[in-house]
């Protein structure tokens, strides 16, 4: 019986085995290498880390007790407040077309929404008829219906950072363009 292997197999295989071998070692190597240089130059740490950790560790909730209490309960609220007001949509703006294509036009142009699309005057008509002062009420607080169950007006829109006058704004410049 004959050898499988020729001779020439053989020194390929013991090539190809030196070239494997070879690279591992080099492999080993460049990790030993990476390893060595990250060791002696960490990543810098990132300033805003510590901010992160104590906005995480933070308390949910302050304790308001007695006059003290009472007097840290009204400043942090006049804060909040300040914080919503300084949140205002659209820049504060009082111009009721640029509200309307920001926020309303989504379901005020599309009829399967089931809210009045702002180029049909027909359904705007009992709405006109119960008056600027309701309208922008339900603007304002929402509405769905005498009965509940009719389409969802969202309270501002859906969107809370919008102040009251934007809103009379908007429900303004929608009457003037169903009239």
């Amino acid at each position: 019986m004959t050898n499988p292997v020729s001779s020439t197999d053989r020194v390929f295989l013991r090539h190809f085995s030196m070239v494997i071998g070879f690279l591992a070692l080099v492999m080993i190597g460049l990790i030993l290498m990476a390893m060595h240089i990250y060791n002696n130059h960490p990543a810098p740490p990132r300033p805003e880390a510590q901010q992160e950790i104590a906005a995480r560790i933070a308390p949910v909730a302050g304790v308001y007790a007695g006059d003290t209490g009472r007097a840290a309960l009204a400043a942090a609220q006049d804060a909040a407040k300040k914080a919503a007001e300084s949140q205002v949509a659209y820049g504060g703006t009082l111009d009721g077309k640029t509200i309307f294509d920001n926020l309303c036009t989504t379901c005020h142009t599309n009829a399967a929404t089931g809210a009045p699309s702002i180029h049909d005057k027909a359904a705007w008509a009992p709405r006109v008829a119960q008056g600027l002062d309701t309208l922008v009420k339900h603007a304002i607080d929402g509405y769905s219906g005498k009965d509940g169950k009719g389409a969802l007006m969202p309270a501002k829109g859906g969107n809370p950072s919008l102040t009251d006058a934007q809103v009379k704004a908007t429900v303004e410049w929608m009457l003037s363009q169903v009239k």
